[in-house]
């Protein structure tokens, strides 16, 4: 499932805000650094594969504060999560390629939230997914490991939200969700009854809220 809609300007991704994925067997869970320090994690993605509520809790380390969750559907090729107590929705534009949307405050310059686009391009060892937002310039690009064992990926940032940690942590959630979700809806009988089935193309609709707050 790939997109011939990726944006063609994605090397011109910021090299100075980036995230690493790295992921810890022992422990059963996933450390997230800074790509250019390597110093100590900045959060911790814990699983839980057959949990009804969320399949991934977001952490910011040390403190252990819960700052979002991801969730996948079964049968549905949506996705749900929840970002600084926000609940939303990753939603599917495609049935056989890989557009999803997301609506987001922290990338709006108003009150009024924004409609960000995710689409994706797969290799033999790399699966590249790309955010671009509502004038389709990229903001992110989630490079993960199709083969990883421990090195699951590179989270690179860019344009004038490259360094706000508000913007980051979403990214993160939403990149990580989609991530998985692609990977299941790719080995899940059941996620291909969810393609026929879905309605894709639809929007998501929320009320203004306040924008997430991430502390430093």
């Amino acid at each position: 499932m790939s997109s011939s809609n990726i944006p063609q300007d994605t090397q011109s991704l910021s090299k100075s805000a980036a995230f690493t994925v790295s992921f810890t067997w022992k422990k059963w869970k996933a450390i997230i650094s800074d790509a250019n320090t390597g110093t100590d994690p900045l959060y911790t993605i814990h699983y839980s594969p057959f949990s009804l509520t969320a399949n991934m809790v977001f952490k910011k380390a040390p403190e252990n504060e819960v700052i979002g969750s991801g969730k996948l559907n079964a049968v549905s090729i949506n996705a749900d999560y929840e970002l600084r107590g926000q609940k939303a929705h990753l939603l599917a534009q495609k049935r056989w390629r890989t557009v999803y949307t997301h609506r987001s405050l922290n990338f709006s310059d108003t009150e009024t939230p924004v409609t960000m686009t995710w689409t994706s391009d797969t290799g033999f060892k790399t699966w590249d997914f790309i955010c671009v937002d509502e004038q389709q310039m990229p903001v992110a690009k989630f490079t993960a490991n199709v083969w990883g064992i421990t090195n699951l990926g590179k989270i690179e940032f860019v344009g004038p939200k490259a360094d706000d940690r508000a913007a980051q942590e979403e990214i993160m959630v939403t990149g990580v969700t989609l991530f998985y979700c692609m990977l299941l809806r790719c080995n899940n009988f059941f996620n291909l009854f969810g393609a026929i089935f879905a309605r894709p193309g639809h929007k998501q609709h929320i009320e203004p809220q306040p924008k997430a707050m991430a502390s430093e």
